[in-house]
């Protein structure tokens, strides 16, 4: 039988990491959620309950947290999961698409084949920040005529307003950080 959500439990179970990956920067660590059964298994529960009603048919998940939270995700939706990769790490034939980061870019890829038009698609991802990493992996998608349902994360800082990104989109998340 499934607990009653209790954020700010999961919210605790989160270690925060001062000055990492660089000085200045506050790391949230969702490791920590990840080995507690109760915790982890109410933050998919949580997620899962936002979309359960919604005929999700994929579950994407961006390399590499979001591999964790979208298997997890797309099996309590009844739905399959795509993963989208960094360059070179899939084998078929790729869409691709470069974005700007604060310190350079990056790219990521998905399977030509993994969207079919209209399928209906949920984004998961362990954290959103400034939504750089999910604003080309929503390219990504509509390229392949996939149809956005929303984008979901455990954790958002707030404060870099990521979300403003995608005022269109449903975008929900699970904990929240305003500093």
């Amino acid at each position: 039988m499934a607990q009653p959500l209790n954020v700010e439990a999961i919210k605790a179970l989160v270690r925060t990491v001062p000055d990492f990956p660089k000085p200045g920067i506050l790391f949230y660590d969702i490791t920590t959620v990840l080995k507690d059964k109760t915790g982890f298994a109410q933050l998919i529960d949580a997620l899962a309950a936002r979309y359960i009603d919604q005929h999700i048919d994929l579950v994407l998940g961006i390399e590499a947290r979001g591999f964790i939270f979208g298997p997890a995700l797309a099996y309590r939706l009844n739905a399959g999961f795509v993963p989208v990769r960094k360059p070179r790490k899939l084998p078929a034939p790729v869409a691709r698409v470069t974005y700007d980061l604060e310190y350079g870019s990056d790219t990521l890829e998905i399977h030509l084949d993994a969207i079919q038009p209209g399928q209906r698609v949920l984004l998961v991802d362990d954290l959103l920040a400034t939504g750089g990493t999910m604003e080309a992996t929503l390219k990504l998608v509509k390229e392949l005529g996939g149809e956005v349902v929303g984008l979901a994360f455990a954790i958002e800082l707030d404060f870099l307003k990521g979300r403003d990104r995608f005022p269109d989109v449903d975008v929900f998340s699970l904990l929240h950080y305003d500093e």
